[in-house]
């Protein structure tokens, strides 16, 4: 029997259709897809066994010894696992690499077993990752992104949550921006990044959105670059300036990075453990900018940043963070932003505060 296929990509990403990768969670590991679950048909070390015997003796032998490796209880379980994703997701797909030998195995084990006609993608990820790499340089020919600048603290990413027309660069990227920036898990793989930033951006244009905000950003966000294609695009872009008095970048800056953050460390581990990686992870920041800093201003910031955590440790008051989170914004991210700013004050088109901003960006561009 010949099982389906679909070639339908943009139907499937569009409508965040459910996918059933059965590749080995390496290739998983290296990238994959939103919405995607990994219920492999071999395993990491059962793939590598079979693909020497595929060098040595061909594709005939590889297939025999995949057979002889996944068989009775080992291929019943794995069967089942897929049994489970189909019940809960009964208008998924799967699909493998380049959609060849081990989707269809998979496909026909679960007709065979379960009654189930699976649909397998036609090309496997590798045609999906493809398309999702030529529509990322589509995509952003058909944007005309508003680019939202400002002080380091003063509340863009907030600003962006009130619009529906953007995309919010540093949520995809797992990362604040910054080098305190750092979230309790870790980033996303480049190729993740790429493959849910071009699903975004075809979403936007789904629904009609072409002028599209985004945050002002560097060449890299944490670890991660932007695409040369978007960050082109972005760098000649109009900015719009948002502005806020120092005590509210101060309090923005604390709400996130002392706040919000040490709440998402214990979440991740426990009260204990999540305090101490959390407040090792401030140390390591200030330490990354130690040089740049200057030695007086590093020994003050870093002695500042110590009273702080033992102050909050010792009281549950948070609020002497305040101090050094200050003198950072001012003394250290506000130079750089100025220099910065010279270099592409000539596309600033407009600066107010977070409500002026948001009007003008309704009225001239009619975001939503």
């Amino acid at each position: 029997m010949d099982l389906p296929q679909t070639d339908d990509y943009r139907f499937l990403l569009l409508n965040d259709a459910a996918l059933l990768d059965v590749r080995a969670p390496v290739e998983f590991n290296q990238g994959a897809f939103p919405y995607a679950e990994n219920f492999p048909l071999i395993n990491d070390q059962e793939r590598e066994e079979i693909g020497i015997r595929y060098k040595g003796l061909g594709q005939d032998e590889a297939i025999k010894l995949g057979h002889q490796l996944v068989q009775g209880e080992i291929k019943s379980e794995r069967v089942k696992h897929w049994q489970n994703f189909f019940k809960q997701h009964p208008h998924g797909v799967l699909y493998c690499f380049r959609g060849g030998m081990r989707s269809k195995i998979s496909q026909q084990w679960i007709y065979e077993k379960t009654g189930i006609i699976y649909p397998r993608v036609k090309g496997g990820y590798k045609a999906m990752r493809g398309f999702l790499i030529d529509q990322l340089e589509t995509s952003v020919q058909q944007i005309n992104p508003i680019i939202i600048g400002g002080r380091t603290g003063i509340g863009k990413t907030l600003l962006l949550k009130k619009l529906k027309q953007q995309i919010d660069l540093e949520g995809i990227y797992h990362h604040r921006g910054s080098v305190f920036g750092k979230h309790a898990t870790p980033q996303p793989s480049q190729i993740d990044i790429e493959n849910k930033l071009s699903i975004e951006l075809l979403k936007c244009l789904n629904k009609k959105y072409k002028q599209l905000a985004l945050e002002d950003e560097g060449t890299n966000i944490g670890s991660r670059r932007i695409p040369e294609v978007l960050f082109n695009k972005m760098k000649q872009s109009p900015i719009v300036l948002l502005e806020a008095s120092i005590e509210e970048r101060i309090n923005i800056t604390y709400q996130e990075y002392i706040i919000e953050s040490l709440a998402e460390h214990q979440a991740h581990y426990d009260e204990e453990q999540g305090f101490t990686i959390w407040a090792e992870q401030l140390h390591t920041s200030i330490d990354k900018i130690q040089r740049r800093l200057g030695g007086v201003r590093y020994k003050e910031l870093k002695t500042l940043l110590t009273e702080a955590i033992e102050q909050q440790q010792a009281t549950a008051n948070a609020e002497h963070h305040k101090q050094w989170i200050k003198i950072l914004l001012v003394d250290y991210y506000d130079p750089m932003y100025d220099f910065q700013l010279s270099k592409k004050q000539q596309r600033v088109v407009f600066k107010g505060q977070q409500d002026e901003v948001l009007a003008y960006l309704k009225k001239e561009y009619q975001l939503t």
